[in-house]
């Protein structure tokens, strides 16, 4: 990995043309010790400094990320790995797409909300008429001035009223309704 680095290292102009200045300066540290020269390697804080090359760094992440002694620990934990020896700008942005985008880790994801719980069943009325469905089929083409019908069921006997009406209809338009057609 860290001869990749160094060829890579060409790629990213603003690091060449520093690193350039730093051996004509004959300078080993940039501003204390956050940025210094190694070899061929660049460091910053003490971690090699990884180029601007997308494969590269997604190489880096996939290390951390794919290996299976690495185990996709999740975004948090690959970010601590990643930055315990790599450094670059942006090193938490590109470790969370990589994530993210990791359909493994998105399909066996933890979930965090509750489990929905088992399904309960509705309680059967006991008589007619006391419990009831009620619903509007809308955008309907207009036929003597009505475009939705109204929808009123019974649960227990599933007898059912289809009431032609307007899709504007109000509340009290809707009582109104049921009042006269029901």
């Amino acid at each position: 990995m860290l001869e990749k680095i160094k060829k890579a290292r060409s790629r990213d102009e603003d690091v060449v043309r520093i690193v350039e200045e730093m051996k004509k300066a004959k300078v080993k540290e940039l501003q204390g010790n956050e940025w210094q020269i190694e070899g061929e390697l660049v460091l910053k804080e003490g971690k090699v400094y990884v180029p601007k090359d997308e494969e590269l760094r997604t190489e880096v992440i996939w290390l951390y990320h794919d290996v299976p002694a690495a185990g996709h620990r999740g975004r948090w934990k690959i970010v601590e790995l990643v930055t315990r020896n790599y450094w670059w700008l942006g090193v938490m942005r590109d470790v969370g797409r990589y994530v993210e985008g990791y359909d493994l880790c998105q399909r066996m994801k933890n979930r965090t909300e509750e489990l929905a719980g088992k399904l309960k069943l509705s309680e059967v009325p006991e008589k007619l008429w006391t419990h009831l469905t009620v619903d509007f089929i809308t955008k309907l083409p207009m036929v003597a001035g009505k475009d939705t019908i109204l929808v009123i069921c019974d649960r227990l006997s599933k007898m059912t009223y289809f009431v032609a009406t307007i899709e504007g209809t109000s509340a009290e338009g809707l009582a109104r309704l049921f009042q006269d057609n029901i």
